[in-house]
């Protein structure tokens, strides 16, 4: 698995108004997931990730070489990026070939693109529409293809931004199969999302961004119990959890399954 250690992080567009304030992180081996209002940075902080944006000051250091040493080309080797808009990543008039670009240029062959791609179209239920334009197919689906090209690029770390958006629940179940094959393959996932119920259910570590700056982290439970915290990043706690509180059911629960089962369980 790649490490990822962000030490005194800043950034801004326009140096009046700054986007990243001295974030300080080490990204582990837990599923992690950013959550913050729009705004509040979470975006531009997995761009400087990907070495997209450049920091003003601090480092980024990926076992521990500063990205700011590598090309671009080094770190896609290493760290692969699911952007939100899919239409940001396609361009390709096939399924297949738009997922092959990114395996090509990190340096697979044909075959070994192909191979990839193939499997990982498999992953995301595409598989029977590789010779379909991309356009032809609907924004959920047009995601699924972004995320497979990211998939068969098998890079050691994955971050998604805002997977779920335009997702019914059958693709959120996919995605969250996605996330966790990726974990039990020893590989980092960092996870962009809006969806505090998919951000509950699925991840073991909460990132809270406000304003540029690391608000709250820690595990999942921990995190969206702090009501009043999540509140001052204009953010809610999980439908489950809020249920479970109106209901009077102790233990901060997170999901709907764990609600089920309290109430299944015999009153004492």
């Amino acid at each position: 698995m790649g490490k990822l250690e962000i030490e005194k992080l800043h950034f801004a567009y326009d140096k009046a108004t700054p986007v990243i304030k001295g974030i300080d992180l080490e990204l582990d081996n837990r599923k992690t997931a950013i959550i913050g209002q729009n705004g509040s940075g979470k975006t531009t902080f997995v761009k400087l990730l990907k070495g997209l944006l450049r920091p003003d000051s601090g480092r980024i250091l990926l076992d521990g070489a500063d990205l700011a040493t590598m090309t671009v080309a080094q770190i896609a080797k290493q760290i692969g990026l699911v952007f939100q808009n899919p239409d940001d990543q396609i361009f390709k008039s096939t399924v297949l070939d738009e997922v092959m670009v990114g395996p090509l240029n990190i340096g697979q062959t044909l075959d070994e693109a192909r191979a990839s791609s193939r499997a990982a179209l498999a992953q995301v239920q595409l598989a029977d529409v590789e010779q379909v334009n991309p356009y032809d197919l609907n924004l959920a689906q047009r995601k699924m293809v972004a995320l497979a090209s990211i998939l068969a690029m098998d890079t050691p770390i994955v971050i998604f931004d805002e997977p779920t958006m335009g997702q019914d629940a059958a693709g959120k179940a996919i995605i969250k199969k996605v996330i966790e094959d990726l974990q039990a393959e020893g590989k980092a996932v960092l996870c962009i999302l809006h969806d505090m119920d998919f951000a509950a259910a699925v991840f073991e570590r909460i990132i809270v961004f406000s304003q540029g700056q690391l608000l709250l982290e820690g595990d999942a439970r921990e995190v969206f119990k702090q009501k009043e915290l999540l509140q001052q990043a204009y953010l809610d706690q999980p439908q489950a959890m809020k249920i479970a509180h109106a209901l009077g059911i102790p233990g901060d629960l997170l999901t709907v399954e764990e609600v089920d089962s309290a109430l299944a369980r015999p009153s004492q």
